[in-house]
């Protein structure tokens, strides 16, 4: 058999263990895993001494086009993701206009289609004017699901009313991602900021204002019977109210809340800290990090929410949320590999395998024959540090600059083909739209 690429000698990562084998690739797809040392290959990578990954898979991001395209646009962040080792993301609707409709969603993937470097898939933003027709809206090509703001955070969109967010419930199939914090506690305690620096953002928006959110979310996903995911939990008390509803409900945590804790990361970064929901004390942290141990956690996803260093330097409150991640989500996470923090196949899991499961992705995140040939090739003892001078992103600018990273991404490959080498793409932008089952 004739491939058109031969990952040759790598040691092939997946939940259930290691195994070292060679990935034998046709077109867009795996053909043979296995010992395929005498077979011929138009493109051959050694990949002697790596580990190949499925192509990681971030779940959350935000690319702020159309609208913002200063700080970021559907070309830079996707590039920014590829050099990364980052091969599929959702993004956000609270763009400028928000993806709220057929025609702003439909704008978005044929822009994707044209520019973007990693396959790709867009959120509707929920409403109360279109939360009866989302059910309709999001069989829509390259849709992933609904997100829902419960508390206000960057953009127009919010959708505190409980009719209507159990109208969207029930008029919707497919994932329902929610932002979860309290709009009314948020309301009521923003006097809280008046005269403070950023060192009173997780007073302001405190534990209460999640958990409080998240308990009446869980329990109208209860009432309804429809399965939510909870994007970005950051709270010791939202964990044992999610893992006690895992019959309608799976969640995510992100990088930054599993490895930067208040006050250091305010003192040391300022309002470049400043994200919602926050970054909270180590007590936080580490009940974040027991439930990944066991098992609890569903899926890893950055946040990426790039905003220009002169927004970020505003006065706090005034100062906007949110920071870059994507391209520096494997290199931190492998870190935490190697510190013995977790396992690489549970970081498999948590990036690949765990969201194709749960948004129902078709051809993504196994290392299988028939899926797609999505591959990030590690180098586990490769230690580097983490700089905006080699990054992508527009806004220009890390929350781990200066960090001493184990693990880097040598080679990434899209549906077969090359996409990102030692950090740099390779080719021409070729993505297309993310396929549901």
């Amino acid at each position: 058999m004739a491939f058109d690429l031969l990952v040759r000698g790598g040691t092939l990562v997946t939940p259930a263990g290691r195994i070292r084998a060679d990935l034998g690739i046709s077109g867009e797809r795996i053909a043979a895993v296995g010992a395929l040392g005498g077979e011929s290959a138009r493109e051959v990578v050694d990949a002697g001494g790596l580990h190949v990954l499925p192509g990681a898979i971030d779940s959350q991001v935000h690319l702020r086009e159309p609208g913002n395209t200063h700080k970021e646009d559907l070309a830079s962040g996707t590039l920014a993701a590829a050099c990364g080792g980052v091969t599929s993301i959702f993004e956000m609707p609270n763009t400028s206009p928000p993806t709220t409709t057929a025609e702003t969603l439909a704008w978005k993937v044929e822009r994707a289609k044209a520019t973007a470097w990693v396959d790709f898939a867009f959120y509707l933003g929920a409403t109360r004017e279109n939360a009866a027709q989302l059910g309709a809206l999001e069989q829509a090509e390259g849709c992933c699901g609904v997100k829902c703001f419960l508390g206000s955070s960057t953009g127009t969109l919010l959708l505190d009313d409980p009719e209507a967010l159990e109208t969207v419930m029930r008029s919707t199939r497919r994932t329902l991602a929610c932002h979860s914090e309290d709009e009314a506690r948020l309301k009521a305690r923003k006097h809280l900021t008046d005269g403070h620096d950023v060192q009173q953002h997780p007073v302001w928006r405190d534990e209460a204002c999640a958990v409080q959110s998240t308990e009446r979310l869980l329990a109208l996903a209860k009432k309804v019977g429809r399965r939510v995911h909870v994007l970005h939990v950051t709270t010791a008390g939202e964990l044992p109210l999610l893992i006690a509803a895992k019959d309608v409900a799976t969640f995510e945590v992100t990088p930054q809340h599993l490895t930067l804790t208040a006050p250091d990361c305010y003192a040391q970064l300022g309002t470049l800290a400043q994200m919602n929901p926050p970054l909270r004390e180590a007590r936080h942290r580490d009940a974040l990090w027991a439930a990944l141990r066991d098992g609890h956690v569903t899926v890893l996803g950055t946040d990426h929410a790039p905003h220009t260093l002169e927004e970020k330097a505003k006065r706090y409150p005034e100062s906007p949320s949110g920071m870059p991640g994507v391209e520096t989500l494997l290199p931190v996470m492998l870190t935490h590999v190697a510190q013995g923090r977790l396992t690489l196949e549970r970081l498999v899991d948590l990036l690949a395998w765990s969201p194709a499961r749960v948004f129902g992705l078709a051809d993504k995140g196994r290392l299988e024959v028939g899926a797609h040939a999505d591959l990030a090739l590690v180098d586990l003892t490769r230690r580097h540090t983490l700089t905006a001078r080699t990054l992508h992103s527009r806004c220009g600018w890390t929350p781990y600059e200066g960090f001493e990273a184990q693990g880097r991404v040598e080679l990434a490959v899209l549906r077969g083909a090359v996409l990102s080498r030692l950090g740099q793409a390779v080719g021409a932008p070729r993505a297309a739209p993310l396929r549901f089952r």
